[in-house]
């Protein structure tokens, strides 16, 4: 078996960034700022973590889960108070436009609250539910409840598959570089396609 290649400078000083605080701050800001007004996922974040080191990266996921309900927390408020207004905001969020945002309303009519479960998984952003369910006077305690889930299975299911893909590619290669530079790929490839076809 050959030996494991050393690991460089740049990925020393990630594993220490990972394994601290700052991390931490960076996951919760991340998942507060995606769930009202950034457009790129926590996952982003998590994955990288995950891909050096499992506990941080699960530490991570409940700071980008708390960030996202406090996100939640504050769209729904916004929808409540002036919804024409926040629609007009979600709109000029890139990759959003009138028609996810229908989406998202004719799904709460369906399901309620539960629509945010399965809505982001085609793409519709978790802000547009937390705005069309503040728009609707709909209790915040019930939103934020089924976001636990809604919220927390990806970024989960992110950490562990990351991890998981992470560890068998640095079996194979020895190359530690390797999985970031697979990292960036998947990420650029995914939001390129992402922002190329998703409906507004």
């Amino acid at each position: 078996m050959s030996e494991a290649h050393p690991v460089p400078a740049p990925l020393r000083a990630l594993d220490r960034w990972v394994t601290g605080h700052f991390a931490l701050v960076a996951a919760f800001a991340w998942g507060l700022a995606e769930a009202t007004c950034f457009f790129v996922v926590p996952d982003v974040l998590l994955s990288l973590i995950a891909a050096r080191r499992l506990r941080p990266a699960l530490h991570a996921s409940l700071a980008a889960l708390a960030g996202a309900l406090l996100g939640g927390a504050i769209m729904v408020a916004f929808g409540a108070w002036a919804p024409a207004a926040t629609r007009t905001f979600l709109d000029h969020v890139p990759a959003i436009g009138p028609r996810m945002i229908a989406t998202a309303q004719t799904a709460l009519d369906r399901h309620g609250a539960w629509a945010t479960m399965t809505g982001p998984l085609g793409g519709i952003p978790y802000k547009i539910y937390a705005v069309e369910w503040g728009a609707r006077h709909g209790a915040l305690g019930t939103f934020l409840l089924v976001s636990i889930p809604a919220r927390y299975l990806r970024f989960l299911l992110s950490v562990l598959l990351a991890r998981g893909i992470a560890a068998s590619v640095e079996g194979w290669t020895r190359r530690p570089a390797v999985v970031v530079a697979l990292w960036v790929a998947f990420w650029a490839g995914l939001y390129s396609m992402y922002w190329s076809q998703v409906p507004r």
